[in-house]
């Protein structure tokens, strides 16, 4: 017992080096965050109004912000001259913070400032994608109550990075490699109402994974290219990314559901027989699956 607790010990002791690293990296008790003239807090309220829009509870939403806190903030860039506020024109209850020409002028540095100091810490590692990687799992762990399932156009930016992503994951687990052109790659079209559907998570703006359901028109249709990126396995997402398939199929009158996966993939298999999935045989010509499924899709 004395073992695992110092083995404990020596974990949280690693975090709050983790902790304390960042925070001096990052700036994050300096008075003047990126040498702009204000702090960090104040500076990720005009990058939120910046990124997220000009109304003011998505604002305190996305920041975690007391109500109290951020109206201190909003009217300190106010008498700054960087923001200006407003009434929603369809809702009196809303309020928004506009950024002025100044306050997009300081966005705007802020992003470019931000941009570098990312770069120069890119540049003086010399394994960036370990770091990357890094850095995707500990923003996941965090920010993992906030991830969102969006539909989306399989042809969509987001949608590609998924879907390269997950082929080039196949190339390299599998013996033989995978080429998308000899596998039964889905047309986009199918993936799209009114045939299917086609869905990504999302993270902060960054993807975390994808799935689609390939529709044609009848009442069987295919769940298909269920990725979730490393950083994010084990929270969920797979299943959150099938139920939101099977409820589109639901919606679209369809019955029954199949897919397919390769053996190489066994956390696959292991996800599709634990969420109420049944081996059935080979129903298609893909020189790539080696188990197939089917499901009844749930009414209701």
């Amino acid at each position: 017992m004395t073992y695992v607790n110092n083995m404990k010990d020596h974990d949280i002791q690693r975090i709050r080096r983790f902790n304390r690293a960042v925070t001096a990296a990052l700036g994050v008790l300096d008075s003047s965050f990126l040498g702009r003239g204000r702090p960090l807090g104040v500076a990720r309220v005009i990058h939120a109004i910046g990124h997220y829009g000009s109304d003011i509870a998505v604002i305190r939403t996305q920041l975690g912000l007391d109500k109290a806190v951020l109206s201190r903030m909003l009217k300190g860039l106010e008498a700054e001259g960087l923001i200006t506020f407003r009434t929603d024109s369809q809702d009196a209850r809303k309020r928004h913070a506009d950024l002025t020409d100044k306050g997009r002028a300081e966005f705007d540095a802020y992003d470019a400032l931000s941009d570098h100091h990312a770069a120069d810490l890119l540049e003086g590692h010399p394994h960036t994608g370990h770091l990357l990687q890094a850095m995707d799992l500990i923003a996941t762990a965090f920010g993992r109550d906030k991830v969102t399932i969006q539909e989306m156009d399989p042809r969509a930016t987001d949608s590609l990075y998924c879907l390269q992503s997950y082929y080039d994951e196949l190339e390299a687990r599998f013996e033989r490699g995978f080429d998308v052109s000899l596998s039964r790659d889905p047309e986009a079209a199918n993936m799209m109402p009114p045939l299917g559907a086609f869905y990504v998570a999302m993270s902060d703006g960054l993807p975390l994974g994808c799935c689609g359901l390939k529709g044609v028109g009848t009442d069987v249709a295919e769940i298909k290219r269920l990725w979730v990126s490393p950083s994010a396995r084990g929270l969920g997402l797979a299943q959150r990314l099938l139920a939101e398939c099977e409820t589109a199929a639901n919606d679209l009158g369809i019955k029954t559901l199949r897919l397919d996966t390769n053996s190489a993939l066994p956390e696959a298999e292991q996800l599709y027989r634990k969420t109420g999935w049944t081996q059935i045989e080979r129903f298609n010509d893909d020189p790539y699956p080696d188990l197939f499924f089917e499901k009844a899709v749930s009414v209701g």
